[in-house]
């Protein structure tokens, strides 16, 4: 049984094996460790909010981790505290997932003053808004005044980590056309700061083009609004160039949003974490279910043999819930 009271003074106190196990405890979906992180969050939140979370993602093979880990040993340097969550999305089969985001920032990993959380969402979103939230209540509460949240990209989990972060930082490369992908997918809808990574050796001119060419395309959108209109980068994290530029526009968008639009921000962030939470609540107890568990096999092959449609089958399971 865990000692909350225990925990949350240690976590306090920045010991940094005691911020493992409340992160272990606020990801765990049993039923007894949620009544535990619960208590654990009531006792840690006054003590969070005040550092600067920012939300990572980017076209495959961008670099992300290598981006993340020269941000993250500049901010040390610059002598922040910085906690990293990768979000590494869990096999919707097997419940497994490839947690090895650690191995990729070995620098980073070894810092006294990094701390680096590879986090399964349990292949749900509901999951990754659960788990992560709270890991970086956590992390704040411990006194990490950065924390970079990085995401697969693979669309919606995307907008998922926009939703809890201040700032939301899109890694991208030059010669991926993204400058027109980008807008058709959205990801201008959630991005604050463009970066257009990889700019080093023969790469460095083309990324210019890139960034010049998806800056023209941004002004065109945002075009008669006083919106903040994502200013768009050229980086090269391999050599550490360009991230002190990065770093300053994410203050910049800050400085624009002001304390009280921050403020408004992460409260409708908060309320929408609410019903995240409830229906990840609600989703784990139709899993539990006694009544639903009885009619889960009879729909489950009448569904895979064709004799039941999904509507009918979701009904039946929706009305064994009901019963209490």
């Amino acid at each position: 049984m865990t000692d909350v009271d225990a925990l949350a003074q240690d976590v306090l106190a920045r010991k940094r094996a005691a911020v493992s196990r409340a992160i272990t405890l606020v990801e765990s979906s049993r039923q007894d460790h949620r009544a535990a992180a619960r208590e654990l969050l009531s006792t840690l939140t006054p003590e969070a909010g005040n550092a600067v979370r920012i939300g990572i993602s980017g076209v495959p093979g961008v670099g992300k981790s290598t981006f993340i880990e020269a941000l993250g040993t500049w901010l040390v340097g610059e002598g922040h505290k910085v906690g990293v969550l990768a979000v590494d999305p869990s096999s919707v089969r097997t419940g497994g997932s490839v947690l090895g985001d650690k191995t990729r920032m070995a620098e980073l990993a070894i810092s006294p003053d990094a701390y680096i959380r590879p986090s399964p969402s349990a292949g749900t979103l509901g999951g990754v808004a659960r788990a992560t939230t709270q890991a970086m209540t956590v992390l704040e509460a411990a006194g990490y005044d950065v924390v970079l949240v990085e995401t697969v990209g693979v669309g919606q989990s995307e907008i998922t980590v926009a939703g809890m972060v201040d700032t939301f930082l899109y890694l991208t490369l030059s010669r991926t056309g993204d400058q027109l992908q980008g807008i058709k997918k959205g990801i201008v809808e959630i991005a604050d700061v463009i970066a257009v990574n990889k700019a080093d050796g023969d790469r460095e001119r083309e990324a210019e083009a890139t960034a010049k060419d998806l800056a023209g395309a941004l002004r065109l959108v945002y075009a008669g609004t006083q919106e903040w209109v994502p200013p768009v980068l050229t980086c090269s994290a391999l050599e550490g160039r360009g991230i002190d530029t990065v770093w300053s526009r994410v203050i910049r968008h800050r400085e624009f949003l002001g304390k009280r639009g921050l403020h408004e921000k992460r409260a409708q962030q908060q309320l929408d974490f609410t019903w995240a939470l409830v229906r990840d609540e609600l989703d784990q107890r139709l899993r539990h279910d006694e009544d639903v568990a009885a009619v889960r096999a009879e729909v489950r092959e009448a569904v895979l043999n064709g004799e039941m449609p999904a509507a009918t089958a979701a009904d039946l399971i929706l009305a064994a819930y009901d019963k209490k």
